[in-house]
């Protein structure tokens, strides 16, 4: 698998189960890298007690960028993380904003795309992105 769909697929397997809320998933994932709750709590930089408070859903579950950091301790792609916690990734607002009538219609449509045809398309954006950072000749 390469670099790229990596994070697609460790995604989908987040979604797999959607009864699954964001705290059960943080806590088997953390369980599952040998973190335990003091710890990880830790690294993330809150509590135990709002950890624990999160994993068994009692409080909403945290920041963007706190979500962010749990995914980056726990080895999985932040936007699926983020997502299932119910979040918008910090950097979208201002992407939509850069080019709202374009992106809006583009979601629109992409609404009614696969698995597939998304993969495909993020592919291409990839080496078009990367064609308008080359320097010209």
């Amino acid at each position: 698998m390469d670099h790229a769909t990596r994070p697609l697929q460790q995604a989908q397997g987040l979604r797999a189960a959607p009864d699954r809320h964001f705290g059960e998933v943080i806590r088997r994932k953390r369980l599952a890298k040998g973190l335990g709750l003091r710890r990880f709590a830790q690294l993330v930089g809150v509590s135990p007690t709002y950890v624990s408070q999160v994993e068994q859903g009692n409080v909403d579950p945290p920041t963007a960028e706190r979500v962010e950091r749990m995914a980056q301790l726990l080895d999985e792609p932040a936007d699926a993380l983020i997502a299932l916690a119910g979040r918008m990734p910090q950097d979208l607002p201002a992407i939509i904003r850069s080019q709202p009538l374009e992106l809006a219609a583009f979601l629109r449509e992409a609404r009614g795309l696969t698995r597939a045809q998304l993969r495909e398309f993020v592919e291409q954006a990839k080496r078009l992105s990367a064609e308008n950072r080359r320097p010209e000749s």
